[in-house]
C-alpha cells in the first residue's frame, strides 16, 4: 500500500524570513512505513541560482536546475520526521519533502507545488523607517511655508512671461549631509532614499521650471545643479560624501532609478536608439499611469536582451560607489525574467542590496510575482490611499498576507505623488503618520521630507516646493517615538503575526500585533475621524 504523506509548510506556502533564521519542515507518513524522508530544497544554493539566471540570459544556456540538492531528515516520532535549515544567504528558494519507502526506488511526495521561502537580509527585520529626501528642496526655499518665486525675485517674472528659462538655485547634497544628524538621529530614521540624481533637461522638453528628476538624461551621472562648485570635488565627489555621510551614520542610502523611461534626448538615445519603444507610426513611446500620460519621457523596449545586462551594469556601478539599494520607479512595467537577471547580476557581488518596487497603478498578481519570483525586497503599500475603515479593513489584509509571504509592503505616510497630509489639518496628519508607522510590517514606514514640519505644499517634483523646515509648530518628537517603538517593542519586529480586530461601529480601526516567539503583543487603535472623537471596541478575547 503506497503511503500518504504531508509536509509542513504545507506545499504550496510562501513563507518570508530572515538570514539567520532557521527553518523546520516535517514531514508525517501514514500509514507508518520504514524508509527515509528528505527535504529537496534550493537553499544554500543562491550563488548557483544566480549564475544559472545569468548563464540562461547572456549565454543563452538552458536552466539546469543543478541547484536543487536532497538533505536526510531525522526520525521525531513514529512516522515522522524533521529538519530545521539554517537561513544562510538572501534570495528565493524553493523546497519539497518526499519519502523514499524502503525497497523503492519510486518517491512519494505530498501533493501541491514546492514551497517558497523568501529570505531577506537580517538586518531588515525591524525599524525599517524611511525618509524620502527630495535633494532640490534643501535650498533656499526650504524653511519657508510655501515657495513663491516672483516675491523672492521680482525679475522672474518678466522673464519667465518673456520665454526665458529661469533655474532658480537648487539644494546640494552637502545640504542635505548637514541635516543628517537630524534625519537620522533626532527622528531615527534608518534609511535615506533619494528622488532621482540624474541629470535632466534643462532646455528642449523640460517639464515645469527645474525639469522632471524622473526624465533622466543619464543613469549613471550625477545632475550637477545638485552639487556646489568646488574644483576639489566633482558632483559625483560631493554624492560620496553623502554616502559616506549616511554610513558613517550606521545607515543604509537608496536612490531611485527610472529605468522604464528616459528623458528625451538621454544618451541613450545616441547610443542605443534601438531600444526605445516605438509605435505602428514610428512615433516613440510616453509612458504613463492613472490616465496621465508622461510626454517628457521616452519608454524603453525590454523585449532587448542586450539591454538588460546595460540596465544591470548600471545598478552594479551604483553599489561600487556605495549604494545600499535603488526605488525601481515603474517597476511593474518591466518584465519579471528582465528583474530575476539584472537583480541576480546585483545579487551575485552585493547578496545584502534592497529593492523597493514601485507598483502603484500596477496589478497585485504582478506585484507579488516581483516579490517572490523577481527577488524584490519592498514594495510600496497603497494604504496611503485608502481612508476610511471599510477601506483600510478590505485592503490592510492582503497587504499583511504578501509581507509575510512574498516581500514587505512599506507604509508610508505621504509619497511625492499625493497632496500632503498637513494641507488637510495638522490633526490629520499626526493621524495618518502614526498610523501608517504603527500598522507597519517589520517597522517598514516611510515618509517624504517635510512631513515631520507639517509641510502643506505638495511636492511638484518639476517645480521648486518649500518644506516648511524649522517650523514651532511640528510632529518631529512624535516622529521619534514612533521610530524608537518600531525599533525596540518586540511587537513591530519578527515574527509577527497583524489581525484587525475591530468590534461595533465607528471609524477607527483596531489592530493587535502578536510576537509569534514570546507572546509580548500590542494593540493599535485609531480614530480615523480627525474632527470628532469616538467610541472604539475591540474583542478582548484576542487582545486582553
Amino acid at each position: 500500500m503506497k503511503p500518504t504523506v504531508n509536509q509542513s509548510p504545507e506545499p504550496g506556502q510562501h513563507i518570508l524570513q530572515f538570514r539567520g533564521d532557521c527553518v523546520t519542515f516535517t514531514v508525517t507518513v501514514q500509514p507508518q512505513a520504514e524508509g527515509q524522508a528528505f527535504v529537496r530544497t534550493t537553499l544554500g544554493q543562491g550563488r548557483m541560482i544566480r549564475r544559472e539566471i545569468i548563464r540562461n540570459v547572456e549565454l543563452n544556456a538552458p536552466r539546469l536546475g543543478r541547484e536543487w540538492f536532497d538533505i536526510p531528515m531525522q526520525p521525531s516520532g513514529p512516522g515522522r520526521y524533521e529538519a530545521v535549515i539554517g537561513l544562510d544567504e538572501t534570495g528565493h528558494f524553493e523546497a519539497k519533502c518526499f519519502f523514499l519507502p524502503r525497497g523503492r526506488s519510486e518517491p512519494v511526495w505530498p501533493s501541491g507545488p514546492n514551497t517558497a521561502i523568501n529570505v531577506e537580509p537580517a538586518d531588515t527585520c525591524c525599524g525599517n523607517i524611511i525618509y524620502n529626501a527630495f535633494v532640490r528642496q534643501f535650498g533656499p526655499y526650504k524653511n519657508l511655508p510655501r515657495s513663491d518665486l516672483s516675491a523672492a525675485d521680482p525679475c522672474i517674472s518678466p522673464l519667465d512671461k518673456a520665454g526665458f528659462t529661469v533655474i532658480p538655485p537648487s539644494g546640494k547634497f552637502r545640504d542635505l549631509i548637514a541635516e543628517l544628524d537630524f534625519i537620522m538621529h533626532r527622528l531615527g530614521c534608518r534609511v535615506i532614499q533619494l528622488l532621482p540624481i540624474h541629470p535632466t533637461p534643462t532646455t528642449y522638453a523640460r517639464m515645469g521650471r527645474f525639469g522632471s528628476p524622473y526624465a533622466s538624461l543619464s543613469f549613471t551621472a550625477v545632475d550637477p545643479a545638485l552639487a556646489v562648485f568646488d574644483p576639489k570635488a566633482t558632483p559625483l565627489d560631493q554624492f560620496l560624501e553623502l554616502v559616506d555621510a549616511v554610513h558613517a551614520r550606521q545607515g543604509k542610502l537608496i536612490i531611485d532609478i527610472a529605468i522604464n523611461h528616459t528623458g528625451w534626448a538621454a544618451s541613450l538615445h545616441e547610443s542605443h536608439p534601438q531600444w526605445l519603444a516605438r509605435n505602428n507610426d514610428g512615433e516613440i513611446e510616453n509612458p504613463g499611469a492613472w490616465g496621465v500620460v508622461w510626454e517628457d519621457l521616452a519608454r524603453l523596449d525590454y523585449g532587448h536582451k542586450e539591454m538588460w545586462t546595460y540596465m544591470a551594469r548600471v545598478f552594479l556601478t551604483w553599489c561600487r560607489r556605495g549604494v545600499d539599494g535603488f526605488r525601481c520607479d515603474a517597476g511593474y512595467m518591466i518584465p519579471t525574467a528582465a528583474w530575476q537577471y539584472m537583480i541576480a547580476k546585483v545579487r551575485d557581488q552585493y547578496p545584502d542590496t534592497l529593492f523597493l518596487l514601485e507598483g502603484l497603478g500596477g496589478k497585485i498578481s504582478v506585484t507579488r510575482d516581483l516579490l517572490n519570483l523577481g527577488n524584490f525586497n519592498w514594495a510600496y503599500s497603497e494604504l496611503f490611499q485608502n481612508y476610511d475603515r471599510g477601506q483600510i479593513e478590505w485592503y490592510l489584509p492582503g497587504a499583511n498576507e504578501i509581507s509575510a509571504s512574498d516581500g514587505t509592503h512599506v507604509h508610508f505616510a505621504e509619497t511625492h505623488d499625493n497632496n500632503r497630509l498637513a494641507a488637510t489639518s495638522t490633526a490629520y496628519a499626526r493621524m495618518r503618520t502614526a498610523l501608517s508607522a504603527l500598522l507597519a510590517p517589520f517597522g517598514a514606514f516611510g515618509f517624504t521630507n517635510g512631513v515631520e514640519w507639517f509641510a502643506s505644499e505638495k511636492i511638484n517634483v518639476h517645480e521648486v516646493c518649500a518644506l516648511n523646515w524649522g517650523a514651532a509648530d511640528n510632529q518631529v518628537e512624535a516622529v521619534a517615538r514612533l521610530a524608537l517603538v518600531l525599533k525596540t517593542h518586540p511587537a513591530f519586529g519578527h515574527p509577527v503575526d497583524l489581525e484587525l480586530v475591530a468590534v461595533g461601529d465607528g471609524n477607527f480601526i483596531a489592530l493587535r500585533r502578536l510576537r509569534r516567539d514570546s507572546g509580548r503583543w500590542a494593540l493599535v487603535l485609531a480614530n480615523l475621524d480627525w474632527q470628532q472623537a469616538m467610541h472604539a471596541g475591540w474583542d478582548l478575547a484576542k487582545a486582553d
